[in-house]
């Protein structure tokens, strides 16, 4: 006798309501397994795969492609047992399956090891070298800054389903250690290689090809995220080795490519909208992320008072440490660019004045100052402007920092950020100057009191010691809430930031 379970259109993220429908990845009549990835949404923060929480034949889909459906309605049924071969004990609530809360919500796309743990185990006893001489000021720069003051879901079924699902999942950490229903990448559940040694922690993926892959945990883990392909990255490291610079430069090409066709006439957003009768205009649905951004920066907008403060500041030293810092050995595998200095500074402004990093809380009328510092990078995509933060970003030291940044801008661009990634920021740098802009007034991203604009480095004409020389040059804007940062407060955080870029050994002192 059939058995019917019914799959409702689970919360992708913290208070989220709606999701719509990019790819359904199977059809009526397929036969799915636990955790088969069904198909694939967009929310208001990032693109999603969603995972089938039951094994059996799919007799319904509801719900087409560009289709936005609310959270808890049915989107999937399927029979578990087709075939009547088994009779399970069931639940009276087994009809239905309650939409996921924001518990876990993370692993929407990956429950891999984090960032930190990957970074520690990437880096080869023959990188920890020293800086040079002219890289001592990134010494203490690189210091961490610190602020001042379920129970396992089973599927039905017998022998045939466990050996379905052994072909699916190899080698688990634990018995019921993946939560049905929230989603798992690929290959997430098999066992990190224990690592006793440098050669030991190289994975070796064998191509199609007679020649093979090596590369390491961490970085086939961000490939993963990515959706890079190793057999198609082109190894920059000794003996063939693929590194992480590898992956995120492949990454970068493809974005390059998706943002191409973006701005073309058969872009993606272009397509999805209806073209006028005259051919003059084409109206496309606001939604996903480009609805919630626009909600955001009204809300900000129109709640927060805005105040914005400038300051153009001689960077020509930043621009030697980030040259320095490319040289070193110890920096070989991340990016360093002028704005890791730049988030850098801000973080240290943050730790000489606390005040900066706060919130307003309107329904308590308090204002909550946080003692940690969730950075956000400000980052622009095909499917629009998103922010994601690195967690605790004070306890990071500079090649951290560095490691944080890359990973997190390449995998917005990839439209792979998780939803965790974008709650909970406290403060905000955008780096307008990628588009060659000097400056701009930055809109505060909800639930923060400041954001910092970094803009284009440029050589100017600049005195100098009481002489005018060509130097590189860049302006500074700070955006904050005038509800809880005073004129004051707002100047003197500004200033630390363009102190530190103007002279990067401050940060000994500081740091």
């Amino acid at each position: 006798m059939p058995t019917y379970e019914r799959f409702p259109m689970p919360d992708a993220g913290e208070g989220l309501t709606e999701a719509e429908i990019v790819e359904w990845k199977i059809k009526v009549g397929d036969t799915v397994t636990v955790n088969q990835v069904i198909l694939e949404v967009e929310t208001a923060k990032s693109l999603v795969e969603l995972p089938s929480p039951f094994a059996g034949v799919v007799t319904e889909l509801i719900g087409a492609e560009g289709d936005l459906i609310d959270v808890g309605t049915i989107i999937m049924v399927v029979d578990t047992d087709p075939h009547g071969a088994a009779a399970p004990e069931i639940n009276d609530d087994s009809a239905s399956v309650p939409a996921p809360d924001a518990v876990g919500a993370e692993n929407l796309t990956t429950q891999d090891t984090p960032l930190d743990e990957s970074t520690a185990e990437e880096l080869d006893a023959s990188e920890r070298a020293g800086n040079d001489g002219s890289a001592q000021a990134a010494e203490l720069l690189a210091q961490p800054t610190q602020p001042a003051t379920t129970a396992p879901a089973t599927a039905q079924g017998g022998a045939a389903l466990e050996d379905a699902l052994s072909s699916k999942i190899e080698e688990p950490e634990e018995s019921g250690s993946v939560l049905v229903g929230y989603g798992i990448s690929h290959g997430s559940t098999k066992r990190r290689p224990r690592r006793t040694g440098a050669a030991d922690s190289l994975t070796v993926n064998k191509p199609a090809g007679n020649e093979a892959v090596r590369t390491k945990p961490p970085v086939r883990k961000l490939a993963r995220d990515l959706g890079i392909e190793l057999n198609s990255v082109d190894p920059t490291g000794p003996g063939g080795l693929i590194t992480r610079e590898d992956v995120l430069a492949a990454s970068a090409a493809t974005s390059a490519r998706a943002l191409t066709t973006y701005e073309g006439d058969d872009s993606p957003w272009l397509a999805s909208g209806t073209v006028t009768h005259d051919g003059r205009q084409t109206r496309v649905p606001v939604k996903s992320v480009r609805r919630r951004t626009a909600e955001a920066m009204v809300s900000s907008a129109f709640t927060a008072p805005h105040v914005t403060v400038f300051h153009t500041v001689d960077v020509t030293k930043t621009m030697r440490l980030v040259k320095a810092l490319r040289e070193d050995r110890e920096f070989s595998d991340v990016r360093v660019t002028p704005l890791l200095i730049a988030a850098k500074a801000l973080l240290l402004a943050v730790s000489r004045h606390p005040e900066i990093n706060a919130s307003w809380d309107d329904e308590n009328q308090e204002i909550v100052y946080k003692h940690y510092v969730n950075l956000g990078i400000a980052a622009a995509t095909p499917r629009g402007l998103i922010v994601p933060n690195i967690k605790n970003a004070h306890r990071l030291g500079l090649k951290g920092l560095a490691q944080g940044i890359s990973d997190l801008t390449a995998t917005a661009r990839s439209g792979k950020t998780p939803a965790a990634d974008m709650m909970d920021g406290t403060i905000t740098i955008t780096n307008v100057g990628v588009f060659g802009i000097d400056t701009g007034t930055p809109i505060l991203n909800p639930g923060e009191s400041a954001i910092l604009a970094f803009g284009a480095i440029r050589e100017q004409p600049w005195v100098h010691k009481g002489k005018i020389k060509k130097r590189w040059v860049t302006q500074l804007a700070l955006s904050f809430d005038h509800r809880l940062v005073d004129g004051e407060l707002g100047a003197r955080t500004l200033a630390d930031v363009a102190a530190v870029l103007e002279e990067p050994s401050r940060g000994l002192v500081w740091g």
